[in-house]
Formats: structure tokens, sequence, C-alpha cells
């Protein structure tokens, strides 16, 4: 099943970039997922298991490194990915 999931980080801390953008590099390392960003949200759009695998791994090494944090998720068990939209 191919899954959309749109993930937003707000790291509870005065330095919030740099958590922000490791978290987007490393989700950007599973080749499995493809991985979208804007200015609001980061989308990953894949396999489920590879999807929610990329999410777990990438959340809890984000936990461990930078601390108190708060992640947005919404879940879409359908394949909305941009370049595969009926227009």
């Amino acid at each position: 099943m191919i899954i959309s999931v749109e993930l937003s980080l707000y790291p509870l801390t005065d330095e919030y970039i740099p958590p922000i953008k490791t978290f987007i590099e490393q989700l950007k390392t599973h080749k499995d997922v493809d991985v979208i960003t804007n200015t609001m949200n980061t989308q990953l759009y894949g396999e489920f298991d590879a999807v929610m695998r990329t999410v777990e791994q990438v959340l809890k090494n984000s936990f461990e490194t930078y601390g108190h944090q708060v992640l947005v998720a919404k879940f879409l068990n359908s394949d909305r990915h941009p370049s595969r939209m009926d227009n």
C-alpha cells in the first residue's frame, strides 16, 4: 500500500533550525521514500512499511540528538505524490 505523509517538526528550543535541517536531510537519505519539502512541511510518499520505518528511525535519532520536540503528522492511505496526480 502506498501512503502519503505530511510532517512538521517543532523543536522546543531557541535554536530550532539545525534540528529541522538535520531531520529533513536524514529523511532524504532513505532512497525508498520520496521526500518533498516546502516552507510549511515535509511530505513523504512510498510503501507503508518503508515510510513508517523511515519516520521511526529519523525521529528517534532526532529525539536522542536534539531533545524535546513536537512532530505533527498527517497520514493518508493513498498516493498523493504531485507528479502522479491527475489534473
